[in-house]
């Protein structure tokens, strides 16, 4: 059911995320768009408030119970700048805005980027352990609570191993390529055509 649920809510926050783009760009109706987005919270309290229901009638913790405190943990940290990410793309694409601006490619601007993300990564680790920390507890000594714990192991490793992929961009920093006299001179005579 707990699974079930998580891809309800998946389903629900892209097509409140569509519909809220859509009625925004589309239809020009702001506030409107404003509600359905700020509908989108609501998804991640109604799984929380059912996990926690579930574990209260004697369900034992499972992976399940895991996965939605992952997926919460997610969408805390995620959900408003995909939010914010999409609606860029769409006011470019439907409102004549201008074009999104694209993350850094070189140098430590990247670092400094993925460092950013990075931090997105480890408040998503701790709003998953903290969840889990708390289903530990709400449980108690009646249930076994190792595949919780288990989870908020994956939730660290994940924040590691991200944090060491950051560290890759401030280590070795990705060189922008050298432009060659010839690629300026090529690049002017094809711009005069136009």
């Amino acid at each position: 059911m707990i699974v079930a649920l998580i891809i309800a809510c998946e389903v629900g926050f892209w097509v409140l995320l569509a519909a809220g783009l859509a009625v925004r760009y589309l239809l020009k109706m702001r506030r409107t768009s404003v509600v359905l987005l700020l509908c989108e919270p609501i998804l991640e309290v109604v799984l929380f408030v059912v996990t926690a229901i579930d574990l209260k009638r004697g369900a034992e913790p499972s992976w399940e119970h895991g996965l939605a405190a992952l997926y919460i943990g997610f969408t805390v940290a995620y959900g408003h700048y995909t939010i914010r990410w999409l609606d860029g793309h769409a006011s470019h694409r439907l409102a004549g805005g201008p074009p999104p601006v694209k993350p850094p490619r070189y140098g430590m601007a990247r670092a400094r980027h993925e460092a950013r993300i990075w931090v997105r990564t480890v408040i998503a680790g701790a709003v998953a352990c903290a969840l889990l920390q708390g289903a530990v507890l709400y449980v108690g000594d009646t249930g076994d609570a190792s595949s919780l714990r288990s989870f908020q192991g994956a939730a660290l490793r994940t924040v590691g191993i991200h944090g060491l992929i950051a560290l890759t961009y401030l280590i070795w920093p990705k060189k922008a390529p050298e432009r060659s006299a010839g690629d300026g001179a090529s690049e002017e005579r094809s711009l005069t055509k136009r």
